[in-house]
This record gives C-alpha cells, sequence and structure tokens, in this order.
C-alpha cells in the first residue's frame, strides 16, 4: 500500500480528485462514477476523499464549475488591452473556445453535463453564473472598450456578447451532437472562424 494513501490535505489530493473525477465522470456518467471508484483510482481511502469533498455532487459540481468557466485563461489587464486592439480580442476568446470544444475530455463532460443541466437546479444555477452570465460580462466589456476606442459602431455591448457568444454555443452543441451519434465534426472545423470574420465584419467602424 503506498504511504501517501491516507494523505488527505493539500490542494495536490484535491487537485488529482478532480481530475479523476472527470475522468471517470466522462467515460461512466454521473452515476456510474461512484465516490468509492474515483477515490480506488486516485489511491486514496474514500473516507479521505470526504476531507476534500462531502459528497459526489460536490465533486460534480466542482468539476463542472471548471468545464464552465470563461475560455480566458489571461489576467482582466491583458483581456482590456487586448479590447483595445479590436480583433485579437475576439480570436483570442474564440481560439480558446474552439480548442474547449474539441477536447475530448471537456467534450465529453459537456455531453454530460447538457444532461444533467435538466435534472439538477444547482448545476443550473452554476451553469448561469460561471458559463453565461461570467462570459457575456467579459465580452461585453470588451465591447465596451472596443466602442470607446472607435473600433466598432456604438451599440449596446450586452446585445454584442449575447449575438457571439450564442453563436459559438450553438456550434459546440452541433459538435457534441454530431460525435454522440459518431459522425464526423469536419465540416465545423472552420466555423469558429467564418463567425468570427462575419461578425467582426458587421461590426467594426468604417
Amino acid at each position: 500500500m503506498p504511504e501517501n494513501r491516507d494523505f488527505v490535505k493539500g490542494s495536490g489530493t484535491r487537485d488529482k480528485i478532480l481530475k479523476t473525477a472527470t475522468k471517470l465522470f466522462s467515460e461512466l456518467g454521473y452515476k456510474g462514477a461512484s465516490v468509492r471508484k474515483i477515490a480506488s483510482e486516485v489511491g486514496i481511502r474514500e473516507s479521505a476523499l470526504y476531507n476534500h469533498f462531502k459528497n459526489k455532487e460536490e465533486i460534480f459540481l466542482e468539476v463542472a464549475k471548471e468545464i464552465f468557466s470563461s475560455p480566458f485563461s489571461i489576467s482582466e489587464e491583458e483581456i482590456r488591452e487586448l479590447a483595445r486592439r479590436g480583433k485579437p480580442f475576439l480570436q483570442k476568446f474564440t481560439m480558446q473556445y474552439k480548442m474547449l470544444t474539441f477536447d475530448k475530455r471537456n467534450e465529453n463532460m459537456f455531453r454530460l453535463l447538457m444532461i444533467e443541466l435538466l435534472q439538477n437546479q444547482e448545476l443550473r444555477e452554476q451553469f448561469m453564473s460561471e458559463f453565461h452570465q461570467k462570459n457575456i460580462k467579459l465580452l461585453s466589456e470588451g465591447f465596451f472598450i472596443m466602442m470607446q476606442n472607435s473600433l466598432i459602431r456604438s451599440a449596446d455591448p450586452m446585445i454584442a456578447a449575447y449575438e457571439y457568444l450564442s453563436t459559438l454555443f450553438y456550434i459546440r452543441l452541433q459538435v457534441t451532437l454530431l460525435r454522440f451519434d459518431n459522425n464526423s465534426t469536419n465540416t465545423l472545423a472552420t466555423q469558429f472562424e467564418k463567425h468570427l470574420d462575419f461578425f467582426w465584419e458587421s461590426i467594426r467602424s468604417e
């Protein structure tokens, strides 16, 4: 038995639990990924896992938070600097969103989350706060900066954010549905870039 089998504190163990849980949730579904299986894969006792999470639902919600989070992994100042340059802001956001969409681990979890959203109120609330509201806020702030710098036409920045994000989300949903039936997603490989170019041409200042 490993010497650290009962090691229960520290971010390393917690991170490993989340990483392992993500893998098992994506492969086995919510019901199939038991706390016992997660603990066994991590290499700790089931009782030790409860030092980090009170139950499986809490683990699932924490995993979902990561999947639903904004694709931007840069600082707020870097985001503002990109927005001052205009299109690079949308390029960065779109390319990271695309990477998340075609990442197999994220894609499997996204499919599972779409199913669980209809059954779990806390997950729905988390989806609205961690994915919808944060991304709309981030995009609308970017559009507002672009308008201030006369890079795009003046309009309601929040509506612009809704318009831009909704198409990205729909493409992501299409990828999930096609992969669910083992169909090719090749036709969608360039849709993110096409959406970006079309949207930018429609809003940029003349």
